[in-house]
């Protein structure tokens, strides 16, 4: 069954002022007025953390809207999950779809799926991507799991929908844009952290820096984001093994065996620690499982097991993807590249354009000393994990 769309509201029997400037014999029309529905945002906390450039971003997209007023469209927002890390994706995306009235839903798995080949997740994503087009979705914003989805999104663009990824990109798909963190540069993010005098205090080289990252070919942004650290600590002359982390949920304990290893084999010896990934607070278990108290670490996102760590002081700092804006974001430029036209969306999107395909958003850097302020910060808008 298609899902319908909304209804427009019409003011039925009222007459249409007149301009002040218009004669009393002016002639009055007994067709309907359409209302004008405008989009009213609330106004997001400033803070220490607020992300001006992106606010100032929506700003201009909702201005654009409002010259014109609301028009119906229809969407689905696809998650990886719905919880943990993506449910900031889904409280953003929700809000922004409620202020725009747009027809869909923001869908994914609510436990995690598994099959004999481990494609079930994978495969849901695909169907459902095939699902909007059959019920003639105008647009899709979607978090892929890697190259298994390509050819669905390819479908769905070649089938007329507007595909917007976030989160994880597939760029060499037909997708129209990326919407998250420039992974390279995130990466780099967290070695300037570690270096920072006031955060890491990485002592100078030589000295092994390990980083917990990825490094196989399957998974561009993770390889992007672990090639962002080991650049900027290799041109500074540090050693650096990268680790290949394991996400499996029953293998954590080997994958801090192969972390604690690595510290107590290393040469010359480890004087920092990097985790680009949300188990990156497997770090400080191996450096604790061997001894090693006294290696700064650095992690990203937000995961509730780092949280406890960064207020124990283990963790110096995290970077954090702004999941809630990544939600919040893209049914906003799917509405817009549907109403006004991909360039004119770009033009609305300004400097977050990184490129002609990928819309920046940046991340934060939190240190420890810090954690309160940014954990305010996310319950204010919504975005506790």
């Amino acid at each position: 069954m298609k899902m319908t769309g909304r209804r427009w509201m019409t003011a039925l029997g009222l007459m249409v002022m007149t301009a002040a400037c218009a004669t009393e014999d002016a002639p009055q029309s007994d067709e309907p007025t359409e209302e004008v529905i405008k989009i009213r945002r609330d106004r997001t906390p400033v803070t220490l953390f607020t992300p001006t450039e992106l606010e100032r971003t929506i700003d201009n997209l909702v201005g654009a809207i409002n010259q014109s007023g609301l028009k119906p469209i229809q969407m689905v927002v696809l998650l990886k999950h719905l919880s943990t890390f993506f449910e900031p994706i889904a409280t953003g995306a929700n809000r922004a779809m409620g202020e725009l009235e747009a027809v869909g839903n923001v869908l994914g798995p609510t436990t995690q799926m598994t099959t004999d080949d481990g494609m079930a997740s994978q495969n849901l994503q695909n169907q459902q991507i095939a699902n909007a087009i059959e019920d003639d979705a105008q647009g899709v914003g979607v978090s892929p799991y890697s190259v298994i989805n390509e050819a669905a999104i390819n479908e769905a663009v070649d089938k007329g929908l507007h595909v917007v990824t976030f989160d994880t990109d597939l760029k060499d798909s037909k997708r129209t844009l990326y919407v998250g963190a420039i992974q390279k540069e995130a990466g780099a993010r967290a070695a300037h952290a570690l270096l920072d005098p006031k955060i890491g205090n990485l002592p100078p080289p030589p000295g092994t820096v390990l980083v917990h990252g990825d490094t196989s070919s399957d998974w561009y942004d993770g390889v992007q984001r672990t090639e962002g650290v080991l650049e900027v600590l290799g041109q500074l002359g540090y050693t650096t093994p990268p680790i290949q982390a394991v996400f499996i949920n029953d293998q954590e304990a080997y994958d801090v065996n192969q972390l604690k290893t690595a510290i107590e084999t290393a040469n010359p010896p480890v004087v920092g620690m990097i985790g680009v990934f949300n188990i990156s607070y497997r770090c400080v278990m191996a450096a604790e499982a061997a001894g090693r108290l006294d290696i700064p670490i650095i992690t990203f996102d937000f995961d509730p097991k780092t949280a406890e760590y960064m207020q124990k002081g283990r963790i110096k700092a995290t970077v954090v993807q702004r999941q809630y804006y990544e939600g919040y974001l893209v049914p906003y430029i799917l509405y817009g590249i549907q109403t006004f036209g991909l360039e004119q969306t770009k033009g609305l999107l300004g400097d977050l354009m990184y490129d002609d395909h990928r819309v920046n958003i940046g991340v934060d850097v939190v240190p420890s000393g810090d954690f309160d302020k940014y954990n305010d910060f996310l319950d204010q808008i919504g975005s506790i994990q």
